[in-house]
């Protein structure tokens, strides 16, 4: 058997076993199961806390870690560590979500009787119905794989894989049900490129108003170059009263020289762009970056509601944000 036999057998494997769960879960007693399993999470007033032991316990962290990144407040807990101190992790106002193939798993069953006492609410996660885990817990979501990927059938991995399905599958039902926005999401993610792009603002990364190249139409070519190099942004404002009638650029300049233009008698009014675009300081940054390469241009005026210029960024700038 090729390399690619086995790995297409593995693929289709699990696309059975998922579109199976799927047809379960469309079920009345799946269903029913699924919306009563979804309604305590959403409903919990302290955190999700997630549990397993081994593979169900890797693709537990992970369903913690996306539950806790669309809105859901979620931990894992090891049970194995839980049996002994750890379990004052739990309080009275969570709910467990727990995972075991088997339903058996020892560490977990163990702490069955302990939950129990403090009365939190149990959702489980299991390949069957009939085992100790499945019974005692108050919702309990079943996979009915029949057949794990492994030819051996003993390594998890088509169960691990509709386990981890399954829990995206709720986390994004429960993001739905709260109506969890974008900028909700990148409040969980402030520290990557993601939560840079939907949180930093134009304000929070341009050149203030005493660095902005600025020229009137009436400044001779020559002066207008000089500003520009020196503010080193590839072109400057063009104002008169005070309000951006247009801006400069390093591609008039080239424009201008193609036709022969005097550089010594020019005047910028003559020859700048007057349909210059600019951008708002309250704008994301990322409208700067979608605006720069819509235009093909790498940099922007940045000016307030009266059109008068307050500042300035480039490519550059956006780059060292971390927004690109």
């Amino acid at each position: 058997m090729t390399y690619l036999a086995s790995a297409n057998r593995t693929f289709n494997n699990q696309i059975a076993a998922l579109t199976n769960l799927n047809a379960l879960l469309s079920e009345p007693l799946g269903a029913e199961q699924f919306d009563a399993a979804c309604d305590l999470f959403l409903n919990c007033t302290g955190k999700v806390v997630v549990t397993g032991m081994g593979k169900s316990g890797h693709i537990g962290n992970k369903i913690a870690a996306t539950l806790a990144s669309t809105g859901t407040p979620s931990f894992f807990m090891h049970p194995g560590e839980a049996n002994h101190g750890d379990f004052g992790m739990l309080s009275e106002n969570d709910v467990v979500l727990a995972i075991s193939n088997s339903g058996e798993t020892s560490e977990l069953v163990g702490l069955l009787p302990a939950i129990k006492r403090i009365k939190v609410p149990v959702v489980s996660i299991t390949n069957k119905t009939d085992n100790s885990l499945a019974r005692f817990a108050d919702v309990s979501l079943c996979l009915h794989v029949e057949k794990e990927a492994c030819s051996l059938g003993l390594a998890p991995t088509t169960s691990t894989t509709a386990t981890l399905v399954l829990g995206d599958a709720i986390a994004i039902a429960l993001l739905e049900a709260k109506g969890f926005t974008s900028e909700q999401f990148a409040i969980s993610h402030p520290g990557g490129t993601l939560g840079k792009r939907l949180l930093l603002t134009v304000r929070d990364i341009m050149l203030d108003e005493n660095r902005v190249p600025i020229c009137e139409p009436t400044t001779l070519l020559s002066n207008a170059l000089l500003e520009i190099s020196t503010k080193g942004l590839g072109l400057t404002a063009v104002v008169e009263d005070k309000v951006m009638i247009g801006v400069f650029t390093d591609g008039d300049l080239r424009r201008a020289l193609d036709k022969g233009i005097d550089i010594r008698t020019s005047k910028v009014g003559e020859l700048m762009s007057k349909t210059g675009v600019s951008i708002s300081p309250n704008s994301l940054a990322v409208d700067a970056i979608n605006i720069m390469q819509e235009r093909r241009i790498t940099a922007l005026i940045v000016t307030d509601d009266n059109k008068i210029p307050i500042g300035a960024l480039n490519m550059h700038m956006l780059l060292q944000a971390g927004v690109v």
